[in-house]
């Protein structure tokens, strides 16, 4: 009897010391949420190179209870970091020896010694640094072509920005503060890096919800989009052939980032780290004098970034943080900034349609979010349905591009205003 009872004793002490123990039901809802991001990704190849490492960080994080439980571990989650008010922007050596007074009780806290691999790399997103970088590189990769040759294109880039800021009062009248309303708003621009620098600055408590719905909703434009596309135009106006782009030359593509670079800076500085590596980027690949620079930027640097972006934006998604009606809250309104901004750039694009007479297909107003360059390939999409031979793709890019300068836009203005 007495080995049965130590048998059974082992047994519970075993559980007690696992993580089964620790993890909650919330846990098990993240982690299930994050099989099917990862199946998203790897089966139906919805933004795999963002999708999956943000789908395994939410997984990490929501076994972090069990990985705890193991002396030698480095791993835990950061939205420990994020929800304690006694971490401080200092250096280490200031943070060891930092003295906090609860209830007249004085503390020592020492976050050091907890902190491992997560807590570390995401001080990259909590100092604003990945977000510009992706940008550096998403900058080597743009041809900014299309823009210069149809300037009129920035209309319908800007137009689909209205959405973010009609969704911004839409979520302070649903009682988020003006900044939790700011970074919800911004999901509208369809751009991942924008939306995590945004919400890193004005309500970082809310970085799970509103990364995960930014990047849901832009691997989603191929399903999103085309019914709002067929709704808001007509079978005629979706079958318009437009004339061919000019030809632009060398010396326009390397004025273009200098000169729109000093124009925002000056204008708006807040958006100046993203526009200012987006242009930086974009003149690495037009200047033709730095092809090793500009390679490194757009594939080594920019995977690199990519991975520990999207790994720790996944962590901050525990169960605990996550699972609230202010989660729901977000993803509604996420997908209303997003559908208005959509819907924003077709209406600008019909305007133009009877302004030019019938000379511009208001479809590539779609593309003016800043989805690059899935948003484009849709306005293609939906274009040769109608009409076969129509070629939309180098037409919608012109606003795609002017979407992404725009959001980096509407966020500076959204820093300006409420951070």
């Amino acid at each position: 009897m007495e080995i049965l009872q130590g048998f059974v004793d082992a047994v519970v002490g075993i559980f007690q010391t696992s993580g089964f123990a620790a993890l909650t039901w919330q846990n098990y809802v993240m982690m299930l949420v994050s099989f099917i991001l990862i199946y998203l990704a790897v089966k139906k190849q919805y933004e795999p190179l963002l999708l999956l490492p943000i789908a395994f960080g939410m997984l990490l994080v929501n076994l972090c209870p069990s990985i705890m439980a193991a002396p030698l571990t480095d791993l835990i989650p950061v939205t420990e970091y994020l929800n304690n008010p006694n971490h401080t922007e200092t250096d280490i050596s200031q943070i060891q020896y930092q003295i906090t007074t609860i209830n007249g009780i004085d503390y020592v806290n020492y976050p050091t010694q907890n902190a491992g691999l997560l807590w570390y790399l995401y001080r990259g997103v909590k100092l604003g640094i990945y977000p510009p970088l992706i940008f550096l590189g998403i900058g080597c990769m743009t041809d900014f072509g299309p823009l210069i040759a149809n300037p009129k294109s920035l209309i319908l880039g800007a137009a689909a920005q209205i959405g973010i800021f009609v969704t911004f009062t839409g979520a302070i009248f649903l009682g988020f503060d003006p900044a939790q309303a700011g970074a919800i708003g911004i999901i509208g621009g369809a751009d991942g890096p924008t939306a995590i620098f945004v919400t890193t600055k004005l309500a970082p408590e809310l970085l799970g919800s509103i990364a995960i719905a930014a990047y849901s909703y832009m691997a989603l434009v191929p399903i999103i989009q085309p019914p709002i596309m067929k709704a808001l135009t007509t079978k005629k106006e979706r079958a318009v052939v437009m004339e061919q782009l000019r030809p632009v030359s060398k010396l326009e593509k390397i004025i273009f980032p200098i000169i729109v670079v000093i124009i925002i800076a000056i204008l708006l500085p807040d958006a100046a780290p993203l526009v200012g590596m987006l242009m930086l980027g974009n003149l690495f690949k037009e200047s033709g004098v730095v092809e090793r620079i500009a390679k490194t930027a757009q594939n080594e640097l920019m995977n690199i970034i990519t991975i520990f972006l999207g790994t720790t934006v996944g962590a901050t998604a525990s169960g605990a943080n996550f699972l609230k009606l202010d989660t729901i809250k977000i993803i509604v309104l996420g997908l209303i900034a997003f559908c208005m901004g959509t819907a924003f750039g077709l209406l600008f694009g019909k305007i133009m349609y009877k302004a030019t007479g019938g000379k511009v297909n208001p479809l590539i107003g779609s593309a003016g979010v800043s989805a690059v360059p899935m948003a484009a390939r849709v306005a293609q999409k939906v274009g040769q349905q109608e009409n076969p031979g129509n070629f939309l793709l180098m037409h919608a890019m012109g606003p795609n591009v002017a979407g992404v300068i725009g959001s980096a836009v509407a966020a500076g203005v959204l820093l300006n205003v409420v951070g």
